[in-house]
């Protein structure tokens, strides 16, 4: 296995937070797209090649000290690559574990699980993509999507909730904050189908050091030709 030195994501949030440098708002937005495109580049990787991560978090990304951004933890994509159908069993630990039953099972990340793995129906890349605008929504508001006590109170936000928008910051451009929301949309049908996708819509974005005061900006317009 690869040896990768830096933080993960998790204790880079963490130590921002000690610091008191996330004051209701997450990273820049310049340093915030650099790891979100660099997400994506590692995802559509697997995809490529029909993985589907199904447990991405922040605890499962590492950033290296030259900025450089590296998706850990393949283990349960490797696990069982083609889903199943059926009900699920909910455990309470805080990666939930593939636990096979007579009608189902669940995998994954109480936090960061779409509906479709809080169900314990089969999952595919639009899987990872509810879990990027997860990732996505904490690392630029400094707050979980999705949270409570315990996995059961988790998953029961993540079914019956939608997340708080208004904690993302006022100044976010307009286009960011539509990935986000139509990441985060339950019915997969309904959400952005690919990672490809989330890279048009943020490449709309030049994050530059006055982007975070700025208007917010406009979605790329596609032409017909």
């Amino acid at each position: 296995m690869e040896l990768v030195e830096g933080e993960d994501l998790s204790e880079k949030i963490g130590a921002l937070e000690t610091q008191g440098a996330l004051r209701n708002t997450g990273m820049p937005l310049a340093e915030a797209l650099s790891i979100a495109r660099q997400i994506i580049d590692a995802l559509e990787a697997a995809h490529d090649i029909g993985i589907v991560h199904r447990d991405l978090k922040p605890a499962n990304i590492k950033v290296r000290h030259d900025g450089t951004v590296k998706v850990l933890n393949f283990e349960l994509a490797k696990a069982m690559d083609t889903g199943m159908s059926g009900p699920q069993d909910a455990a309470n630990s805080p990666t939930l574990t593939a636990r096979v039953t007579q009608m189902g099972m669940i995998l994954g990340t109480a936090a960061y699980m779409s509906l479709e793995q809080a169900r314990g129906r089969a999952v595919d890349k639009r899987t990872d993509v509810w879990a990027f605008g997860c990732v996505l929504y904490e690392i630029l508001s400094g707050k979980k999507a999705f949270d409570g006590e315990d996995a059961t109170e988790i998953i029961s936000a993540v079914v019956k909730s939608e997340p708080n928008l208004n904690a993302l910051p006022a100044t976010l451009p307009a286009n960011v904050r539509t990935v986000i929301e139509r990441c985060l949309v339950k019915d997969r049908k309904a959400r952005i189908p690919d990672l490809s996708v989330v890279r048009f819509i943020l490449d709309g974005t030049i994050p530059t050091a006055s982007s975070t005061s700025s208007a917010p900006a406009h979605l790329p317009r596609v032409e017909a030709g």
